[in-house]
């Protein structure tokens, strides 16, 4: 796709799953990818894999210089930022009444906070050059109530609600800036990892093992939001298995 040549995209979350994959794809189309995770071995490997197309820097999304680092390295390698992929998150379940209250602030600083840094470290720079496109990765947890992970998805509504709000700001405000929410349903990927072992989290792997998706459903409607011209509204993308309910 030639309008994905010479675009320069961050990634959040980029050492596994959906940000992993999505990197591969976007510099297999010509993009830059500069890439974040808190895993520097696997960022190393995969910006070796990918080449002179990208570049790393080991980054926590929940701290804001960890960020404002992450975007300054896009713009000293590659003169500037065209695109952000807000896709960290973290999913560690669990009934309310187990007060596992660690794992609550941990997806309050990963999944909330990681998105407003992201946001925050990169809006000047899209503000002044009046454009720009910033993704965020929801999930289905962001659109309808999720027993056994109720934290998970109020994270998830926040970005849904945030992002929908801030869409309406960039009209009146005249930034010109786009964006787009992805709602990942059950995908194959590293953040059931963060469930602690239980009944739910054996559940939950039962469900994705029958019906969830690889990664590369996510970078294709990455890709797709990307490419498509001003006058086409990718604001909301849908991605989940056929047999989902």
């Amino acid at each position: 796709m030639e309008n994905l040549k010479e675009k320069v995209i961050i990634i959040t979350g980029a050492s596994s799953g959906i940000g992993e994959e999505t990197a591969k794809v976007l510099a297999e189309k010509g993009a830059k990818v500069v890439l974040s995770a808190r895993r520097e071995e696997k960022l190393e490997k995969l910006a070796s894999e990918i080449g002179e197309n990208a570049a790393y820097i080991k980054s926590d999304v929940s701290s804001l210089e960890d960020i404002k680092s992450l975007v300054r390295l896009a713009k000293e390698e590659f003169g500037k930022v065209d695109v952000v992929f807000a896709n960290a998150g973290i999913m560690p379940g669990g009934n309310m009444s187990e007060l596992k209250i660690d794992d609550w602030m941990g997806m309050i600083d990963i999944n909330i906070k990681g998105v407003l840094n992201t946001m925050a470290a990169v809006l000047p720079d899209f503000i002044e050059q009046k454009s720009g496109h910033i993704l965020v990765t929801s999930s289905i947890a962001g659109t309808k109530s999720v027993p056994g992970n109720a934290v998970y998805s109020g994270t998830k509504h926040f970005v849904r609600a945030l992002i929908d709000s801030f869409r309406s700001e960039s009209v009146m405000e005249e930034t010109n800036i786009r964006t787009t929410i992805i709602y990942p349903g059950a995908i194959k990927t590293e953040l059931l990892n963060t469930i602690a072992p239980s009944e739910t989290k054996s559940m939950v792997e039962e469900f994705y093992e029958n019906v969830g998706l690889e990664p590369d459903a996510i970078a294709n409607a990455v890709v797709y939001a990307i490419s498509q011209p001003d006058n086409i509204d990718v604001s909301d993308i849908v991605v989940r298995p056929s047999k989902e309910s």
